[in-house]
């Protein structure tokens, strides 16, 4: 999986892109990134599929900050970022989310 961060000069926001490589998919049809910055929507952050089965999306996040988060596909199965920042356990200690530091 992968993660490319780029810092704006103009403004306090990193345009941050999530990547979910064909493989990992496993020919999911749907994929969306749920996290603290989306208060946990599945609807919030949809994904774009691409051609060879890969998901991508890129998102504006405030600067100076960490989140929470995870990959969500076809609406029953999760994953996590093997390249986040790190990793925290959740609230609701049956598994670990992803984390990016911003």
């Amino acid at each position: 999986m992968a993660i490319t961060k780029r810092y704006l000069k103009t403004r306090p926001v990193c345009k941050v892109t999530f990547k979910i490589p064909a493989k990992v998919a496993n020919a999911a049809k749907t994929a969306s990134i749920v996290g603290e910055f989306n208060d946990w929507s599945h609807t919030a952050a949809p994904m774009k599929r691409l051609k060879d089965g890969a998901f991508t999306a890129t998102l504006d996040l405030e600067k100076d900050e960490a989140y929470q988060f995870r990959y969500f596909l076809d609406e029953h199965r999760w994953e996590n970022e093997a390249e986040a920042d790190k990793f925290v356990r959740s609230p609701y200690g049956d598994s670990e989310n992803s984390v990016i530091i911003v």
